[in-house]
């Protein structure tokens, strides 16, 4: 393959021949070998978005050349549509700032975009990555920006649709199943009759308001450090290179970016980014209580509650033929548990904003984006996989609910409590049933004893159904 020496203001370095990238990549790949982890596309994409938009607002105010400008653009288009994923190489655990990531897309811009210009060799004519892809720019405000706008954009063209998905999809078993009358249950004890449908529309509704959170706290998002450069001040940058850089990113995007109302906050701190990641948690948090309810619901199929069954998508042991486990609400659960872990850790990265810059920006990007990622697939999985293809068995349902003891809880305005408890202990000491004791102990005339202790007459109206409008 062979190589080319290359020179950065440390002197010269030894790069392969067929890199795209330049001096300083090559200097992180040779110092920092921590990880495999990289930042992912998504990140890589809008940082893209980043330099493509500096690099058109820089022509529109005079400060660029047009044949620069468009060799720059149509090698940063390749970042953003991923085609050069395969250059960004530097690890994940690097400078707080992002600068090697930075100039990472720096170096593989500005050399696929010489490569692009007729008239190599004149180094006059060439494109420099700090001179022109990185004009008027900071890795110190180039980093947070593209962590805002990948961050939101994964979370609205990404994520939100396939938990609208997961969120039809129990608002459907809702519908379906709101004849099934089954006990309640709190404490992991026997409680008052449901239905299986208020159920479901209690998960929806779960879904439903932990999407909206998602989306008042991403709104923040909109806001950019670009602009900022350094610290803050803004130096090095040119009159209009904001208002035309925000323009080019909203076109670029189909999202309206705006400019921060404060460089030093937005750049010191990651607060609408802890936030957000808070409100991930909380969505993994959902999601881990439906997934585990349904578990506990379909255990069995003979031995356990046997409520409902789920999808059978593949055999669940080595050794035990026939036995088929509830393979993806496990899968949502253990996604939960990585989604908590990765907010603690975007936790401590939020405090380690010092002084004009916060230095975790590149493992905030990592754990943010991979939350997303994970939460909006098993999403996905879980409405397809798992809920659509729910089947409840009603008799089953019946059978509990008759068993149930809570149900004395329908007798005790017309007998009072002391009275129903003692039917209750009679009933667990005769393993019998509520109705067939007090029928014995003659405590109601039996036609009233049997409209009381009707399940469908103590279900109540609960709430089902879709309430985010999706």
């Amino acid at each position: 393959m062979g190589t080319r020496i290359e020179y950065d203001s440390m002197g010269e370095v030894e790069v392969a021949a067929d890199a795209l990238w330049g001096p300083t990549t090559q200097r992180a790949l040779h110092n920092l070998k921590i990880s495999s982890l990289r930042l992912p596309q998504s990140f890589m994409s809008a940082l893209g978005v980043v330099k493509v938009a500096a690099a058109r607002a820089n022509r529109h105010i005079g400060a660029l050349d047009p044949e620069r400008c468009e060799a720059i653009v149509q090698a940063g288009l390749e970042v953003i549509r991923g085609t050069l994923h395969n250059q960004f190489v530097v690890d994940l655990f690097q400078t707080g700032s992002g600068t090697a990531t930075n100039m990472n897309a720096n170096e593989v811009i500005a050399h696929r975009a010489n490569q692009m210009l007729t008239h190599e060799g004149d180094a006059e004519s060439k494109v420099h990555p700090n001179d022109h892809v990185n004009m008027g720019q900071s890795s110190n405000d180039v980093i947070p920006s593209a962590l805002h706008i990948s961050v939101y954009q994964t979370i609205h063209s990404t994520m939100l649709p396939k938990l609208r998905e997961l969120e039809r999809a129990l608002a459907a078993k809702s519908d379906e199943f709101s004849e099934v009358v089954k006990p309640g249950r709190t404490h992991l004890q026997d409680a008052t009759p449901v239905t299986l449908g208020q159920e479901f529309g209690g998960y929806a509704s779960q879904v439903c308001h932990a999407i909206q959170r998602i989306e008042r706290s991403s709104v923040g998002l909109l806001s950019l450090a670009l602009g900022g450069s350094a610290v803050g001040t803004g130096i090095t940058t040119r009159p209009g290179y904001v208002a035309a850089a925000l323009k080019e990113i909203s076109a670029l995007t189909g999202f309206h970016f705006v400019e921060a109302e404060n460089h030093f906050e937005s750049q010191a701190s990651q607060d609408v980014v802890v936030e957000v990641s808070g409100q991930l948690r909380g969505l993994a948090i959902v999601l881990m209580k439906i997934a585990n309810d349904l578990r506990w619901m379909a255990s069995g199929p003979r031995c356990g509650l046997g409520e409902i069954s789920l999808p059978s998508i593949m055999p669940g042991s080595s050794i035990m033929p026939g036995k088929i486990n509830p393979v993806v609400c496990e899968i949502v659960m253990m996604v939960g548990a990585h989604v908590i872990g990765n907010d603690a850790a975007v936790s401590v990265c939020g405090q380690n904003g010092n002084f004009e810059l916060n230095t975790m920006l590149p493992l905030l990007a990592h754990h943010v984006l991979e939350q997303i990622e994970l939460l909006g697939n098993s999403s996905h999985a879980f409405a397809q996989s798992c809920v659509s293809g729910i089947v409840a068995h009603p008799e089953r349902c019946r059978e509990l609910t008759e068993r149930s003891l809570a149900s004395v809880t329908a007798l005790t305005p017309e007998i009072g409590y002391d009275r129903a408890a003692e039917l209750v202990s009679r009933a667990m000491r005769e393993n019998s049933t509520v109705r067939q004791v007090a029928d014995d102990a003659k405590a109601l005339p039996k036609d009233q004893l049997d409209k009381l202790l009707d399940p469908r007459t103590m279900v109540g109206r609960g709430a089902s159904g879709l309430t985010s409008g999706t």
